[in-house]
């Protein structure tokens, strides 16, 4: 059976918290978990009112202290608006205090639109192209192998799993390099999936971390009792999609019955363009999307995003998942 997990952007709902949001990403991990998800991870994204993650490792803290075996981590961290010490001392904590079971997702991308990196960062004079040097700085933290001169405490000697996060052709190609499992971000950017994954996997070099390519893709699911009612929980994710290319990012939506046929045509063609890495529906439905998927892409693990408003409907959804990966 391919391996499942979870991405979770806690969606802050229209009329929620992000005091809900958090709680309801406990409660969902939770779920989860008794699900038999692999890991649970959730995303760095910055001045965005729709995301409750942007303090993404204190959130995982949270995550992994409402649950006891899953593994939990970073889908991803952005590593340009940290230093490497400071990633290697906050997942350092969270191995200390969950040993075992901290995954650290990086990419490179900030997060957020150029203003809300500059407050982040202070400056973009950085080198884009030093987001290798940095992932290797981190490891050498972790190894504490002196390379640096610096003992990382937290962080010296721990046993964190590390990830080469992408969107383009250029993490599969450090993640090859570096011989570091891969994840690919096509529930929202799906145009060079295929492409990312042939290059991974044709230029992977084995590291003492890893001695074959692992992939992982990203796949929204919107599942549901019937093909109708995943249509329109569905409406909630494609409502902030419309939102987030019009340069009106919000919050969760509620969902609308018959939004996509409202829509002009070549919004639906967008959307069709941005979602065709998706499944919506019934489990018969999903089930059949899920397969094309995993044929197409031969992905050693399938990691699952899921939009609904509503948090009992967005936890059925992980539930037919569930039924349908083990079904496979």
């Amino acid at each position: 059976m391919t391996s499942f997990s979870f991405l979770d952007l806690v969606p802050v709902v229209e009329g929620g918290s992000v005091a809900s949001a958090l709680a309801n990403a406990a409660d969902l991990a939770a779920h989860a978990e008794n699900l038999g998800f692999t890991r649970y991870w959730v995303a760095e994204h910055h001045g965005m009112r729709g995301i409750a993650s942007a303090a993404t490792s204190v959130v995982i803290g949270h995550i992994a202290a409402a649950t006891k075996t899953i593994r939990v981590g970073s889908g991803g961290i952005m590593l340009p608006n940290h230093a490497p010490l400071v990633i290697a001392e906050q997942f350092g904590t969270l191995e200390a205090l969950f040993p075992g079971r901290i995954d650290l997702g990086l990419g490179r991308a900030p997060g957020s639109d150029q203003r809300v990196a500059a407050a982040i960062r202070r400056t973009l004079d950085s080198d884009p192209n030093a987001f290798p040097r940095d992932v290797m700085e981190l490891q050498s933290y972790f190894a504490d192998d002196g390379q640096t001169g610096i003992v990382a405490t937290p962080g010296a000697g721990a046993n964190i799993q590390l990830y080469i996060l992408g969107s383009s052709l250029y993490g599969a190609q450090v993640a090859a390099a570096l011989g570091l499992p891969f994840a690919f971000a096509s529930h929202f950017a799906p145009q060079m999936l295929d492409e990312a994954l042939h290059i991974y996997r044709s230029h992977f070099r084995p590291s003492a971390m890893l001695d074959a390519p692992h992939a992982i893709a990203a796949f929204n699911i919107i599942a549901a009792d019937t093909d109708a009612e995943g249509e329109f929980l569905a409406s909630s994710l494609m409502q902030s999609f419309v939102a987030l290319r019009t340069g009106n990012p919000r919050q969760l939506p509620p969902p609308v019955e018959g939004y996509l046929a409202s829509l002009p045509a070549h919004f639906k063609g967008a959307l069709d363009d941005v979602l065709s890495a998706s499944a919506v529906g019934a489990a018969n439905s999903v089930k059949s999307a899920v397969q094309a998927f995993q044929a197409r892409t031969q992905a050693d693990e399938i990691i699952v995003a899921c939009s609904i408003f509503d948090h009992a409907k967005r936890k059925r959804s992980l539930e037919i998942t569930a039924e349908v990966f083990a079904g496979l």
